[in-house]
């Protein structure tokens, strides 16, 4: 096995542990089982667990990016970005289930911190600046509310989860009528 699929494997098995078992519920020992590799190898590539979630945090991220980025124009009304961009969002979620259970976890734990740091700052994360730029212009445009970020991140964003994390939980089904409703209420929430 060359060292990229090891790398990989290691990264996966990672996701599914702590989408499974959280945190805590993923020692290095299980992983390096579950990735089919010693647990000395993990180390080889990471040189501790905190980097190693950092990092598969980091890939996800960037995957998600690029998602929004796909058929996005940032010379579309503020309304219609919006809207593609959670629309994007929530079916990533839906069609990634381990992937999201991994990403709302490391949201609500201290990983986190950094990341949020940069985002109400509008630096760092690509993906979220997009919605950083997006809220800046138009409350300058007077076409959103003059709201805090941290207010429009909760009610962009906090709605999604929810609705992500029930469907994931099997408690609803997100088709496209609840999909196209949540965000369009997510707008609402947001806009004058």
């Amino acid at each position: 096995m060359i060292q990229s699929e090891k790398r990989q494997k290691i990264l996966h098995a990672t996701l599914a542990m702590i989408a499974e078992h959280g945190f805590h519920g993923a020692p290095i020992a299980d992983i390096a089982d579950r990735a089919g590799v010693g647990a000395g190898t993990i180390y080889r590539y990471f040189a501790t667990k905190d980097i190693l979630i950092t990092e598969l945090f980091r890939q996800l991220h960037e995957k998600i990016y690029m998602r929004l980025l796909e058929g996005y124009d940032a010379k579309k009304p503020h309304r219609e970005r919006f809207l593609h961009l959670n629309t994007s969002l929530l079916h990533y979620f839906v069609t990634n289930p381990l992937e999201f259970r991994f990403i709302e976890q490391y949201l609500s734990s201290p990983y986190s911190i950094l990341f949020w740091q940069n985002l109400k700052q509008g630096k760092g994360e690509a993906g979220l600046f997009l919605y950083h730029r997006l809220f800046e212009e138009a409350v300058a445009q007077k076409i959103m509310k003059d709201l805090s970020l941290n207010i429009f991140f909760a009610l962009a964003f906090g709605p999604l989860l929810v609705m992500a994390r029930e469907n994931v939980l099997g408690f609803i089904v997100l088709d496209e009528v609840l999909i196209t409703g949540t965000i369009k209420a997510c707008w609402d929430a947001i806009k004058r």
